[in-house]
C-alpha cells in the first residue's frame, strides 16, 4: 500500500512539474503566433511519446526482475539525485530559483522576432518549438511511467493514471488562468520529486542486489526521511556558507 501511494504521488508530481514547464512554452508560442500550429506540435509530440512508451515497455518488462530493479533503481537514482542537487543549490542560493514568468516572457519575445516559415499551412516555428518543448519535457514522464510500471505489478497503469491526472490538472489550470503557472511552488515540488525518485532508486537497486528491507515497502518511509534530513542539512550548510561569502 505504501509503495503504491508513493508511486502514484511521485509520478503525479514529476509529471506536473514537467508539464508546467512545457505549458509555458506552448502558451508563449500560441499567444504570440497563433494556436493551430502550436497545438499540432503538441499533438505530434504526444504521438511520438506514445510510440516510444509502446516500444520501450515490452522491452524493459522482458528483463529479469532482479536485474531490472538494479538498472531501474540506478537510473532513478541518477534522475533523482540530479533533481535533488539542483533543488539543494537553489535553496542555498547558489542557483537562481526557477522562474516561469521569465521563461514565458523570453519565449514570447523570441517567438515575436522569429520569421515566417509556413509549410503546408503550418507555422513551422510554432510547430517545432511546441513539439520540442512537449517532447523533451515528456521524455522524463515517459521514463518514469515505463520504469515504475516494469518494476511492480500494475505499476504501468498506476503511473500512467498519475501522469494523466497531472496532465488534466495542469491543462485545466493553464486554460483557466491563460498564463504560466508561476504560483505553483515548482522549486519545492522538484525538491520533493528528487527525494521520491532517489528513495525509489535506493529501494529498488538494493532489492535487486539481494537486500531484504525490514518492513518491506514500509522501509520507503525511512529512506525518504533519511534523504530529506540529509538534504535539508546540506542546504542549510551551503546557505550559511553562501551568505558568508556574499
Amino acid at each position: 500500500m505504501t509503495g503504491g501511494v508513493f508511486l502514484f504521488l511521485t509520478a503525479f508530481l514529476a509529471s506536473a512539474v514537467e508539464m508546467v514547464e512545457a505549458l509555458s512554452i506552448v502558451l508563449a508560442v500560441g499567444v504570440t503566433r497563433g494556436w493551430r500550429s502550436a497545438l499540432l506540435g503538441v499533438g505530434a509530440a504526444f504521438a511520438a511519446l506514445a510510440v516510444l512508451v509502446g516500444a520501450l515497455g515490452p522491452a524493459v518488462s522482458s528483463i529479469p526482475i532482479d536485474d531490472l530493479r538494479i538498472v531501474v533503481g540506478g537510473l532513478l537514482l541518477i534522475f533523482g539525485l540530479q533533481w535533488l542537487r539542483k533543488a539543494i543549490l537553489r535553496r542555498s542560493g547558489y542557483l537562481a530559483l526557477h522562474d516561469e514568468d521569465a521563461i514565458y516572457a523570453r519565449e514570447r519575445e523570441e517567438a515575436s522576432r522569429a520569421g515566417d516559415d509556413v509549410r503546408r499551412g503550418v507555422d513551422w516555428y510554432s510547430f517545432t518549438l511546441s513539439f520540442k518543448g512537449v517532447f523533451l519535457e515528456g521524455l522524463e514522464v515517459a521514463f518514469i511511467v515505463v520504469t515504475f510500471g516494469a518494476s511492480r505489478s500494475g505499476g504501468v497503469a498506476l503511473a500512467a493514471a498519475a501522469a494523466a491526472a497531472a496532465f488534466v490538472v495542469v491543462v485545466v489550470a493553464g486554460a483557466l488562468v491563460k498564463a504560466p503557472l508561476s504560483r505553483v511552488p515548482e522549486n519545492t515540488l522538484k525538491f520533493g520529486v528528487g527525494l521520491l525518485l532517489s528513495t525509489f532508486g535506493t529501494f529498488w537497486a538494493a532489492e535487486g542486489a539481494g537486500v531484504s528491507w525490514p518492513g518491506n515497502e514500509a522501509a520507503l518511509l525511512v529512506i525518504l526521511a533519511f534523504l530529506a534530513a540529509v538534504s535539508l542539512v546540506a542546504a542549510r550548510v551551503l546557505r550559511t556558507r553562501h551568505e558568508a561569502l556574499a
